[in-house]
């Protein structure tokens, strides 16, 4: 098994289509892809990398050799709350091939990804909502809840809430730089404006 990661734009076509193909199967009718604004960076499991790839560099003699066993994509962008502004990183879209689970494949591509996150420069934190089901799949990879907070998606204009009428969702956080850490209290039971926009409308 192999962890590889490129900007969205540098996947391998054929590894792009098995990522494209898993998450058809996992929301039928959803479009694939993000919007570019985000600068969205593509990480794959893979159960067959091409001879010579290296892990996490997503190069190799064959780029676009092996079968996807997982897949998620980190967006990123600046939000602004409780005075301060902080780059803020999520996962989105995250799956695993149907025949592959329950083998620890999602869990071992969502801690590579918060290591991803933790190790680059950039993001002082990673900010995502899920199923509330799944959240102890996100707290075992290193992630933690955010206990009555809520990330409003969408645009101002046409918001989308993670406590609107219907959702059932939970928030989960990761603090990497000393500014996010510096007031922790600040991102708990509070609203907080991701606004991805139409695309991504929330993470």
């Amino acid at each position: 098994m192999s962890v590889l990661a490129y900007d969205a734009a540098d996947v391998p076509p054929a590894l792009a289509a098995q990522a494209a193909a898993l998450e058809e199967q996992a929301w039928p009718g959803s479009t694939p892809g993000h919007d570019p604004a985000l600068a969205p960076r593509v990480m794959l499991l893979l159960d067959e990398p091409g001879a010579g790839a290296e892990a996490g560099t997503g190069t190799g003699t064959e780029p676009g050799a092996g079968t996807v066993a997982a897949a998620l994509t980190l967006l990123h962008k600046e939000i602004r709350h409780a005075g301060r502004t902080y780059r803020a990183a999520g996962l989105s879209a995250v799956v695993t091939r149907a025949d592959a689970r329950g083998r620890g494949h999602g869990g071992r591509l969502v801690a590579a990804a918060r290591a991803a996150l933790a190790d680059r420069p950039g993001p002082d934190l990673a900010l995502f909502s899920c199923d509330r089901e799944l959240a102890p799949f996100y707290e075992a990879a290193g992630f933690r809840r955010l206990p009555g907070t809520v990330l409003v998606g969408g645009t101002p204009e046409d918001p989308l809430a993670t406590d609107a009428p219907g959702m059932d969702k939970v928030v989960m956080a990761a603090l990497f730089s000393e500014t996010a850490k510096a007031d922790p209290a600040a991102f708990a039971g509070t609203r907080i404006g991701l606004y991805p926009g139409t695309i991504d409308r929330l993470w």
